[in-house]
């Protein structure tokens, strides 16, 4: 059997274990390690298991994942998150669909904080969901709305995706970060005008909550949100000011979200030892499914499949934008069954040679491969966010019911997505104007 068939087995192989609930960490380095035993024999196989884990979390910048985490779940536990959708309610509750709106923009807010999808998810949703089912929200637009903007804590920096895929691909995560800023921005603006035009053409999906709110409350309630938007200026604009690197805007964040909860009484030991152990835990489960997938990149280089796969590109002649869009339609179906870490760390080590022959710019197309990831949260049968959802609302919400509510997301995905292709600048912009 040729090599490169080998490589071709494996990922058959890989997707069947996953599709029977194999875990995503197991299925990716045992399926790499047979894959390496026949190709290699057993003493060099025995050689790179033993030095390619190490060599792999010994990394500097992944000391960022953990830090991030931790600076996101201070930031919840201390209760930055539930003073930060209260703001968001006071100030666009009297639009269209107020609440969802709202809900929207928080996400966005607290995803520049967390780093985390399924964070930015639960953090918001059992803040926000309870409030506009009570108001009478559409079942479906209430749901759907917060299991959508969740994604946004993969795009808008800090994102432990965008690190791996820096780290895989050789990047800067600095320019991947201020990369997701407009993105970010662009996908949280087209959800809200989505939303605020559905319910002005059905009010019945958002009835019109009843708060008298003054500017001077508007404005009181800005004071206690102050802590959220310090941590992500101080963060972002140390990376983009030069300040910090990215491995040291994560600690930085993260003694700053504790000094911030200190100064606000808002911190003790025991939310500490629960954030610190919270922080940990997805970092061992991170790096788990990541030397998995280092493996597989190893056993994928050694097979010769990628090469195989550009010489398949060079015959026909593909133009880059048929690999973008093909790519995204391999990214989304493999999405409704993988979660996040594992889809993407599975995918890359094929793709990217793939993009590198065809000279497309890596920092692009680092965003794109985020936005196609969170894309996979939303979709069914295993949209992670809208699991993550339902274990909010219990049975008061059918599943399906969820499904239909993020449906009119994915349209929003679709006009984004497009946007993101035809018009580079919008990724590339601001890593532009760090040179």
């Amino acid at each position: 059997m040729a090599d490169h068939i080998a490589g071709f087995v494996g990922i058959g192989v890989i997707l069947l274990l996953i599709a029977f609930r194999f875990p995503v960490g197991l299925a990716l380095g045992g399926v790499a390690l047979g894959g390496l035993f026949w190709l290699l024999g057993v003493t060099p196989t025995l050689g790179l298991l033993g030095s390619v884990p190490y060599s792999f979390s010994a990394r500097w910048e992944l000391s960022a994942i953990p830090m991030f985490l931790l600076m996101g779940t201070i930031a919840y536990y201390s209760g930055m998150t539930t003073s930060l959708y209260h703001a968001a309610r006071m100030w666009l509750g009297f639009l269209p669909g107020g609440l969802a709106v709202a809900s929207n923009f928080a996400c966005a807010g607290f995803a520049a904080a967390s780093g985390s999808s399924l964070a930015t998810t639960v953090a918001m949703g059992r803040i926000s969901i309870p409030e506009m089912l009570e108001s009478g929200y559409d079942k479906g637009l209430a749901t759907g709305v917060v299991a959508s903007a969740g994604n946004l804590g993969s795009l808008i920096p800090p994102s432990v995706l965008m690190i791996l895929y820096a780290v895989f691909a050789e990047q800067s995560v600095s320019q991947l970060f201020i990369a997701g800023i407009l993105p970010g921005i662009l996908t949280a603006v087209i959800y809200a005008a989505m939303i605020i035009a559905r319910c002005k053409l059905n009010p019945a999906l958002a009835p019109p909550i009843d708060q008298q709110v003054t500017w001077d409350d508007r404005l009181r309630v800005l004071a206690a949100i102050w802590p959220l938007p310090v941590l992500i200026l101080a963060v972002i604009g140390g990376i983009y000011g030069g300040v910090v690197t990215p491995t040291e805007a994560g600690a930085f964040g993260a003694v700053l979200a504790f000094l911030i909860a200190l100064l606000q009484g808002r911190m003790s030991w025991a939310i500490l030892k629960r954030s610190a152990a919270e922080a940990i835990d997805s970092t061992a489960t991170i790096f788990f499914v990541a030397i998995g997938a280092v493996l597989l990149t190893r056993f994928m280089a050694i097979s010769g499949m990628p090469d195989y796969l550009v010489g398949l590109l060079g015959d026909w002649a593909v133009s880059p934008y048929f690999l973008v869009v093909g790519s995204a339609a391999v990214f989304l179906v493999l999405g409704m069954f993988l979660d996040p870490i594992g889809l993407m760390l599975l995918t890359l080590p094929i793709f990217l040679p793939l993009y590198d022959a065809l000279d497309l710019h890596p920092i692009w197309i680092g965003i794109l491969v985020v936005k196609y990831v969170e894309i996979g949260l939303m979709t069914p049968p295993v949209g992670l966010n809208v699991y993550a959802v339902k274990s909010i609302v219990g049975d008061d919400v059918p599943l399906g019911a969820i499904f239909r509510g993020v449906g009119w997301f994915l349209g929003c995905e679709v006009i984004i997505v497009g946007l993101l292709i035809v018009f580079p600048q919008i990724i590339l912009f601001l890593p532009g104007l760090m040179r």
